[in-house]
């Protein structure tokens, strides 16, 4: 009995010194040395240095002089700890109340103008910080407007943040929303901005 104990304590001994503590340390070392910004969440920070977001979750943006995201199923809307799409399939009449609903004040903000899907579709996360082009371009009349800027400036800028599908062919195009609307920011402030200071 001891002699098949002992080996069975060194072994168990080993591979948790190798594999619970040598190999995350292994591997958080060449994280931190190779890619430093994915590592530690992939965070935006204002010019002081603060955290304001993370590009790879979304948050809301409410106000008419920003671009909005998507849709957000997880709890209150871009909710990491309730991550997840809503589960309602395309027949239930909840989504559907709610998809006409936001396709309705669409309409509104930009009439006669065709409704990008990613307007009023969640994705599987909910925490999606990305738009299409067609989406952000669908709202460019309404921050243009609210900025009092001329709508040819916004759609340039929108241009410029559009991030291609890698290698050319994995994904589509894009556009980080947090990153958007710190460079419209950045290029023209909110007018309430303009008129505190």
């Amino acid at each position: 009995m001891l002699s098949h104990l002992r080996p069975a304590l060194v072994s168990m001994g080993l591979f948790t010194v190798l594999l619970g503590l040598a190999y995350p340390l292994a591997v958080t070392g060449v994280a931190q040395a190779a890619f430093p910004n994915q590592a530690n969440g992939s965070l935006i920070r204002d010019a002081d240095g603060k955290a304001v977001g993370s590009a790879l979750i979304g948050q809301v943006f409410a106000k008419p002089e920003y671009f909005h995201g998507r849709p957000s199923a997880a709890g209150a809307g871009y909710d990491a700890s309730a991550s997840s799409g809503s589960n309602m399939g395309p027949l239930n009449e909840t989504l559907i109340a709610r998809q006409k609903t936001d396709a309705a004040a669409l309409r509104a903000e930009n009439p006669g103008v065709a409704i990008p899907a990613d307007a009023v579709t969640t994705s599987g996360s909910g925490l999606d910080p990305d738009i299409s082009p067609a989406n952000a371009r669908f709202q460019a009349p309404r921050v243009a407007g609210a900025r009092g800027v001329p709508e040819k400036d916004v759609t340039a800028l929108i241009d410029a943040q559009v991030q291609q599908p890698l290698l050319g062919f994995i994904g589509q195009p894009r556009v980080n929303v947090l990153a958007l609307n710190r460079a419209l920011d950045a290029r023209y402030p909110p007018l309430a901005s303009q008129k505190d200071g």
